[in-house]
């Protein structure tokens, strides 16, 4: 989506779900996500999203041996999850987690998937071009105040072109 401001992310990769992690989910955030997945896919899910943030910021949220990134489960919030509307000409079932920026260490640089990084006030990433579901998952992030207990994670949606959100 051009011209568009999103999250760093991607597809699972076969290997997410075998890598070695420094410490694993919170009992919340597992609690969560196992209410619908498998511990396997879950671990999967958590690593895909830590792997893919490094890979496309710099920013490692875990431990850097080498080359290879052991990541830090335990420092991910489970804010929700979207699914692509029907018609759409790609489809996606995302899952979106958060941290603190005090979990990720490195210097934010590109690889050249994003065209500009930052970090922003919430207020300031709600006013730039943003679609309906980051949208929704910036106000997700301001209602948890980051904490995961708290936290009921979204559903978002689309019945037709209509929005649809709830928690789980």
């Amino acid at each position: 989506m051009p011209d568009i401001w999103v999250f760093p992310g991607g597809r699972v990769e076969a290997q997410d779900a075998r890598l070695p992690t420094l410490r694993p989910l919170s009992p919340p955030v597992a609690s969560q996500l196992e209410a619908h997945w498998s511990p396997t896919r879950v671990r999967a899910l958590a690593t895909a999203a830590i792997r893919e943030t490094w890979e496309e910021t710099g920013l490692a949220v875990g431990e850097l041996q080498g080359e290879a990134l052991l990541p830090d489960h335990s420092a991910l919030v489970y804010l929700g999850r979207a699914i692509t509307p029907v018609g759409s000409a790609i489809r996606y079932h995302a899952r979106f987690f958060m941290t603190t920026a005090e979990a990720a260490s490195g210097r934010l640089r590109g690889n050249g998937e994003l065209a500009d990084l930052t970090w922003l006030p919430l207020d300031r990433a709600l006013a730039l071009p943003v679609i309906d579901v980051t949208i929704e998952m910036l106000q997700q992030v301001a209602r948890s105040d980051g904490d995961s207990a708290s936290a009921r994670p979204l559903f978002i949606h689309y019945r037709g072109r209509r929005l649809c959100v709830r928690h789980e």
